[in-house]
């Protein structure tokens, strides 16, 4: 039990980025627009984050650094969100191709500015990350818990949250009644962008000491399946979030338990990922997502 009741932290430390990946996946999607490049707006995020507290850390800044380093991750993921956003609103573009597109961009443009800034393939390693409180809980929990709150006032409680969830639905009955459906998308998927770009902060800041090409590790791709398997509700995708995050920290912490190191090391990294894939399999059926999710907005289209 004591085991058990240890493996909160973990498994908080893990999940908080998942989920607030998620949720704005889920805000993009609620509003019509799929975004796939949650993988690699992560990275970048992660990248630039890491690069920014390295390079502010030894400019003798201090703790500072670490939340101006997490503002300049979602804001370099905010920015990098709004290519999708152009191929997909302006451009009319496949989503899915532009969000893959992006997925490889990220691998290149991440490994790059490493070059660029630390003559190697990597960002340098940083001395101090972020700091745990008394229970040992990282700050990137109650950011999580503040990002769901935040987006279930905003869908549900809010003239804004109406509209931008008319506009995932209805584009066409939403813009005969004067919403700018364009507009709000530009929101939602550069709100995406945006705690994408955070929560790959939150990792890098939390779970790694330096950004490399694999500190993400598909937390993108678990992210977009949580707001799937969560059926783009808040509630069920902080559930998801929490189902495939405890997963992966379960297989990162499984050599705790005596009667499991019997079993190969592989069982367990792909653990999360079986566990995703049947979740997603025993659960799929009736299709929950909004109705015009993916689908290009023609203005006058029927």
């Amino acid at each position: 039990m004591n085991t058990l009741i240890g493996m909160i932290p973990s498994v908080l430390m893990i999940v908080s980025p998942i989920l607030i990946t998620a949720v704005g996946g889920m805000i993009s999607e609620k509003s019509g627009v799929v975004n796939i490049a949650l993988e690699g707006l992560m990275g970048i995020g992660a990248c630039a984050a890491a690069s920014a507290h390295v390079l502010m850390e030894s400019a003798g800044l201090g703790m500072p650094s670490i939340w101006l380093s997490l503002a300049i991750g979602a804001l370099i993921g905010a920015a990098f969100s709004a290519i999708h956003a152009v191929a997909a609103i302006n451009l009319n573009a496949d989503q899915t191709i532009s969000g893959t597109g992006i997925n490889l961009l990220a691998d290149g443009v991440t490994i790059f500015a490493a070059q660029i800034l630390f003559s190697a393939d990597r960002t340098r390693e940083f001395k101090m990350g972020m700091q745990t409180d008394k229970l040992g809980i990282y700050p990137t929990a109650y950011i999580a818990v503040i990002v769901v709150l935040l987006a279930w006032f905003v869908l549900y409680k809010l003239p804004f949250g109406m509209h931008l969830r008319a506009c995932g639905e209805h584009p066409h009955a939403a813009d005969s009644v004067g919403i700018n459906v364009k507009r709000i998308r530009y929101i939602a998927v550069l709100s995406s962008g945006l705690l994408a770009g955070l929560a790959g902060g939150c990792i890098v800041l939390t779970q790694t000491i330096q950004y490399t090409s694999n500190t993400i590790n598909g937390r993108g791709f678990i992210a977009l399946a949580a707001v799937s398997f969560g059926r783009w509700r808040p509630v069920g995708v902080t559930f998801a979030a929490f189902l495939f995050g405890t997963a992966q920290a379960f297989a990162i912490i499984a050599n705790n338990f005596p009667a499991l190191r019997v079993l190969p090391t592989e069982v367990f990294n792909i653990l999360p990922y079986v566990i995703t894939l049947i979740a997603l399999v025993v659960f799929s059926g009736k299709n929950y997502a909004p109705r015009a999710n993916g689908k290009p907005y023609v203005k006058g289209a029927s």
